[in-house]
């Protein structure tokens, strides 16, 4: 039974539970500069190039989750350059500067983080070419250096991306990072069982993992969440979608849940599940 998730695994849609469509809308359309796919009843799906991001889906019965509760850290949507990067930063600047919480240098990226209307982190960057990450033992070097955001709008701003030129460009989810309990059970279900390859630790703070040798695909940390237990429905994450290459990676992934005793929903073409905090997990044809 082949152990690890195929190399071409990547990250779908993530699919957040709001409490107000209309404003939340608004934020991820006008500020964050995704366009509105699909508007059907109760959910909204936002991406770009026709390609999913964030799906929104009201559900007026929900509140927010306690402080110190498992969920969503952040969503990161990346930017295949550093123009449309900048188009996106200028845009929340320009419409919601209060929504900026920070930005850092990782050496394999560039980052800026949000928190929008409800209170779910958002991580907007761009990759440096992977030529130019550093590998050692099978662990990728990441720092957190300090990065100007106005440094980087006055270097990379072009007229036409403020202008929104670029709000067509292509943009996906790079990767997603949970609030979990604590870092050795995330381990052992997202390498252990669910096939990822751990990528960067910080002890039992924080595990990052990936397919295929990207920096992460997924990140998991203790950071506002440390002994939390199981979810209970609430308000922020919804579920997490994996985009697989073909039926055969759906297959063994199906069966390698299965091997481990995690329940699923497996159609033959979707594979559901949930981690050990009842975040969703849904594995579907890329």
């Amino acid at each position: 039974m082949n152990e690890k998730l195929a190399a071409d695994t990547a990250m779908g849609a993530v699919t957040l539970l709001v409490g107000d469509l209309d404003a939340m809308t608004r934020y991820y359309r006008d500020v964050v500069t995704l366009e509105v796919l699909t508007a059907e009843g109760d959910t909204v799906t936002l991406g770009r190039a026709g390609r999913p991001i964030v799906i929104l889906r009201h559900d007026p019965r929900l509140r927010h989750a306690p402080a110190g509760s498992a969920g969503l850290f952040h969503t990161a949507i990346l930017f295949e350059s550093r123009a449309a990067l900048a188009a996106a930063l200028y845009s929340v600047a320009r419409h919601a500067p209060q929504t900026f919480t920070g930005s850092a240098d990782h050496l394999v990226s560039q980052a800026f983080y949000f928190t929008d209307p409800e209170g779910n982190g958002i991580e907007l960057y761009w990759d440096r070419a992977r030529t130019a990450w550093s590998w050692t033992h099978g662990q990728v070097e990441m720092a957190t250096l300090y990065l100007d955001p106005n440094a980087f709008l006055s270097e990379h701003l072009t007229e036409q991306a403020a202008a929104g030129s670029t709000a067509g460009d292509a943009a996906s989810v790079g990767h997603v990072h949970l609030s979990v309990g604590d870092v050795a059970t995330a381990r052992a279900f997202y390498v252990d069982t669910l096939g990822f390859d751990a990528t960067a630790s910080m002890g039992n703070q924080a595990l990052f993992v990936s397919a295929g040798r990207y920096h992460h695909h997924m990140a998991m940390n203790v950071w506002n969440s440390r002994g939390a237990g199981p979810r209970m429905p609430a308000l922020g994450l919804g579920r997490v979608e994996l985009a697989l290459p073909d039926g055969d990676a759906i297959g063994e992934l199906g069966e390698r849940l299965s091997h481990h005793g995690i329940a699923t929903a497996n159609d033959g073409r979707t594979v559901t599940f949930a981690d050990p905090w009842n975040n969703e997990l849904v594995a579907h044809l890329a």
